[in-house]
């Protein structure tokens, strides 16, 4: 007997933590979620439009942008640095970054994150997939990026080798 009320008060306070967890879900979970999607999309479309400022003003003044293959990135004037040549010549080579608009998302009071996947194409031909992680913070009523990284699926591919050298030009032998 005393096996099934301590049972009972644990299905009991299992129920109350779930309609804790969906109330709270209720209270606004689900905009911020939507605003966090929105920030990405936002983010896409002037990465593709190679508005550098744009990709930028997703970011807080003390991001931290994690790329790969390259050092970190720390605050938004370095950021936006850091994409106005990479934009510029992505738009150059023909590069479109594709986000699924299918993310996990989370949010916890003026925190949030989402995590997805990507695809690069270059004139219609997929030259990379990958994942991607952004953590937010909300200010003033808007989500920015405080921490944001990206990686490839495929392990990069391997430099080119070096051309061989050219041997010195001898003289023909005189006769």
């Amino acid at each position: 007997m005393t096996r099934f009320i301590s049972m009972s008060w644990l299905a009991a306070g299992i129920a109350a933590l779930t309609l804790a967890g969906t109330a709270h879900a209720a209270s606004g979970t689900g905009k911020d979620e939507a605003a966090l999607r929105a920030q990405t999309a936002a983010w896409e479309k002037a990465y593709n439009a190679a508005d550098a400022k744009g990709v930028a003003a997703q970011y807080a003044e003390d991001a931290l942008l994690l790329p790969p293959g390259a050092p970190a990135v720390s605050g938004r004037a370095a950021i936006l640095a850091f994409f106005t040549k990479d934009v510029v010549n992505s738009k150059a080579a023909g590069v479109v970054f594709a986000l699924n608009p299918k993310t996990d998302v989370g949010v916890s009071g003026k925190m949030g994150w989402e995590s997805g996947t990507y695809k690069v194409t270059v004139k219609g031909a997929v030259v990379e997939t990958g994942k991607f992680l952004s953590v937010s913070r909300k200010t003033d009523g808007k989500w920015l990026y405080m921490r944001d990284t990206w990686n490839a699926d495929a392990p990069p591919a391997p430099a080119a080798p070096a051309p061989a050298p050219v041997p010195a030009a001898t003289p023909a032998p005189k006769k």
